[in-house]
């Protein structure tokens, strides 16, 4: 039963990283033509939760829960973990390179050890540290950074604040306790993101520039509205409810590993969107991501401690007290 819920997991982790993968490709068709950022990822959130609400209300009847018990969770989720997390890196996006901000917004993966070890005393064992060492290495291959890059402190601020939304996504995801069920948070997430950016385009707080131009992908000029529904139902629909689901079954730390992934496929879509060519080097780097992401398992079928999933619960429950109004 242990096996086949870990297989699910993996199944379900691996189709979020493989479909977060394609936002890369998609939103940089949209910005070359002149959309902000800022219109980018109210396009994808908006549009993804109009999509998710009648299979999420009918998920949430079926399921006999309530957003009442986890409108607290929900709004620090959508807000920071969906709104903030995409806004942050196309901003990063806007002032550095892509490899460059997918490198710094990765680091996520790392706070997420981080705060079990600074907040809860889990250090983490040498193996652990050997992954998260092997992979990032591997990144730094994949995203191919051997080479000069040009580094903007405001851009690798953005890019620390995507990082931040990415920790939040893992170990958010992993609330299991009394919890809703994954698509219904899927649709909380992008509902209370996609409301907070809209809020903030109409107030100008975000530069918003969306022109009807034709985009270039696969070497073919079509339609704006090709990359903004494939942002929105294959990058944001499909990738969080298969996300939410997978962090579930293999806890926070497991499956932010898993979810370097991403990495690795927005490469190859990359490669087949938008014709960038794969190096050798880069080849490389996936494979000591891989061994990265083994090593990572290996040490949480030997922990003897609490799983990362409780971790990622308790971590819930004192986000959403912080979020709470004073009385």
């Amino acid at each position: 039963m242990a096996q086949r819920r870990e297989a699910a997991g993996l199944a379900l982790a691996i189709t979020s990283a493989a479909t977060f993968g394609t936002s890369g490709t998609f939103a940089a068709s949209l910005l070359k033509v002149g959309w902000s950022p800022g219109a980018a990822v109210t396009a994808r959130v908006v549009i993804a939760a109009v999509v998710l609400t009648i299979p999420a209300y009918a998920v949430l009847r079926r399921h006999g829960g309530s957003l009442r018990r986890g409108a607290r969770m929900l709004t620090v989720y959508g807000l920071v973990a969906v709104a903030g997390a995409q806004l942050c890196y196309f901003n990063a996006v806007s002032h550095l390179s892509v490899a460059v901000a997918l490198l710094i917004e990765y680091s996520g993966i790392l706070l997420v050890v981080a705060w079990q070890w600074l907040r809860h005393a889990q250090r983490p064992r040498w193996l652990t540290g050997a992954g998260a060492a092997l992979a990032m290495a591997g990144l730094v291959l994949v995203l191919d950074l051997v080479g000069d890059h040009h580094v903007d402190a405001v851009g690798v601020m953005w890019g620390l604040g995507a990082a931040v939304g990415l920790a939040a996504y893992f170990v958010i995801s992993a609330h299991d306790v009394d919890p809703l069920p994954p698509l219904v948070v899927a649709w909380g997430g992008l509902v209370v993101g996609g409301v907070g950016l809209v809020v903030a385009d109409l107030t100008h707080a975000l530069s918003f520039s969306a022109p009807r131009a034709q985009v270039t992908l696969l070497h073919t000029r079509m339609s704006w509205l090709v990359p903004v529904l494939g942002l929105s139902l294959v990058a944001a629909v499909v990738a969080y409810v298969t996300g939410i689901a997978g962090v579930r079954l293999l806890g926070a730390r497991l499956a932010s590993f898993v979810g370097l992934f991403e990495v690795l496929f927005a490469v190859v879509f990359a490669w087949l969107l938008l014709g960038q060519s794969l190096t050798v080097t880069q080849l490389a780097g996936g494979v000591l991501v891989v061994a990265g992401i083994v090593l990572v398992r290996i040490d949480e079928m030997r922990a003897p401690g609490p799983s990362a999933l409780e971790t990622g619960v308790a971590l819930v429950g004192e986000s959403a007290h912080a979020c709470a109004p004073a009385s």
